[in-house]
């Protein structure tokens, strides 16, 4: 059960302004009060093998993927590396596929690098060490960016520091500047330095892996930092995991959400150092190299809306290593930058799995839309509140899920908590049955123009039901 925040702070603070914002139960951020009602992590639906990685120039160590979707095409990048080595070695390669549905990919003959005496090969970056270790592109957002830089990149390692890289057509990249545009002896740089616009920040945000003591443990932590052109970067700040309990996050994947692009989402990769599940005989079954089966790791779920703090309530795994011996090596499991939109109600995200294996491949997982998280009702019921809120629009959508003797009523309530007459819990029709945007209907119909503007608590009343999302709209 969520617990009741003090009414004095929530004055002081005063109502929440949505807007016409989707707003996701992935956090706190908007309940006041909870009985019967828990926030309950999805639980990710395996779509499949998508990618395999049998090229000479990719191999056992490919890694580090990012997804992205330009309109209507899909674009993958990702280290090729057929043999362990050491991070930023002229072996590794920045490799690239595509796709027009996110589910099935292809990987082009770009003709731009000769690799195993030919140029048909899907490589975008090469013969230009390190920064090929850990290549990381984004779609640049920014209203009125030029077209020649579109497409944005860092990359880099501990002792290059980072680079910045454009592009017009996410195939042929060029460096902003011959000098790193960030650099310190105290990060590490050596995973995927992920970066985007943040629209609600006004400025690139840039997320990477580095260190941080507590008591008598180094832990992989995250730090970020910001820049107004991407050149020009603050100094780093250590992010902030509020009261929990430290882990390793080695990928943390962080990126604002497609539908909801003030919530940065990250499917992070959780690393165990030591916790070995495979014996010596197991891996030498597989074909897993000797140096990589001595630890394990799956993926969580991180949220964030801006600054130094992220929201780690789901300690548990969002995605498990599963059945095999295979995914239980040393860097399996480590999730793709970003999710994509792969059908009218679903998203999908991407697995590496059988890391250091001559098997190794990219595994599709999809969510329904919106559906990281949601506040759920059990079968006995229960009911949400609200903080104060203030919205624009004129109808209130829900994204839910009822079973057949489910369902949802909900109330408007003003700023003081008293039932708004014509939106009372008696005036509600109920809902019931599983769409990603249903209208809420009361007995005086849908219409809630009056009420926009003005503080108000929004009180739905569960059974046996999910709300995964809500947004005012006209």
């Amino acid at each position: 059960m969520l617990a009741l925040l003090c009414p004095a702070l929530l004055a002081a603070t005063g109502p929440i302004d949505i807007g016409s914002l989707r707003q996701l139960f992935v956090d706190r951020h908007l309940i006041e009060s909870a009985k019967g009602v828990e926030l309950r992590l999805a639980t990710p639906v395996d779509a499949g093998p998508a990618l395999v990685l049998d090229k000479p120039w990719e191999g056992a160590f490919s890694g580090y993927f990012t997804v992205i979707q330009d309109g209507a095409q899909y674009r993958l990048y990702y280290r090729g590396e057929a043999h362990a080595g050491k991070d930023g070695n002229p072996g590794e390669v920045t490799c690239y596929a595509e796709s027009r549905d996110g589910i099935h990919w292809t990987k082009p003959e770009l003709g731009i690098h000769e690799l195993s005496g030919t140029k048909l090969n899907n490589v975008v970056l090469a013969n230009d060490p390190p920064f090929s270790h850990n290549f990381s592109p984004m779609l640049d957002a920014r209203p009125g960016v030029a077209a020649d830089e579109r497409f944005k990149a860092l990359a880099g390692v501990h002792q290059s520091g980072l680079y910045a890289f454009t592009s017009a057509d996410g195939i042929h990249w060029r460096k902003l500047s011959g000098e790193p545009v960030l650099t310190s002896k105290a990060f590490a740089f050596d995973s995927q330095n992920v970066s985007f616009w943040s629209e609600t920040e006004q400025r690139y945000v840039c997320y990477f892996r580095t260190w941080k003591r507590i008591g008598t443990t180094n832990y992989r932590w995250v730090s970020r930092a910001t820049s107004p052109d991407y050149l020009h970067w603050d100094a780093p700040v250590e992010m902030n995991y509020g009261d929990a309990p430290p882990e390793h996050l080695y990928t943390n994947q962080t990126s604002p959400y497609f539908r909801a692009r003030d919530i940065y989402v990250g499917v992070s990769a959780r690393f165990l150092p030591g916790r070995q599940v495979v014996t010596a005989e197991q891996a030498a079954a597989i074909g897993v190299d000797p140096g990589y089966f001595k630890d394990c790791s799956d993926a969580v779920l991180i949220t964030s809306r801006g600054g130094d703090r992220y929201d780690r309530i789901f300690m548990e795994a969002f995605l498990r290593p599963g059945l095999g011996i295979e995914n239980w090596v040393s860097r399996s499991n480590y999730p793709a930058l970003n999710l994509i939109q792969t059908g009218p109600a679903e998203m999908s995200f991407f697995v590496v799995r059988n890391y250091g294996q001559p098997s190794i491949y990219l595994r599709r997982y999809k969510l329904r839309l919106d559906g990281f998280a949601s506040a759920h009702a059990p079968y006995a019921g229960g009911e949400l509140v609200t903080k104060p809120l203030r919205f624009a629009g004129g109808q209130l959508e829900l994204n839910y899920s009822t079973s057949a003797p489910g369902g949802i009523r909900v109330e408007i309530r003003d700023a003081n908590g008293a039932p708004i007459p014509g939106f009372t819990l008696a005036d509600s029709r109920e809902i019931v049955g599983d769409e990603i945007a249903r209208t809420v209907v009361w007995n005086s119909g849908a219409d809630l123009k009056r009420l926009s503007g003005q503080p108000v608590r929004l009180r739905f009343v569960m059974r046996d039901a999910d709300i995964y999302g809500l947004r005012f709209r006209d």
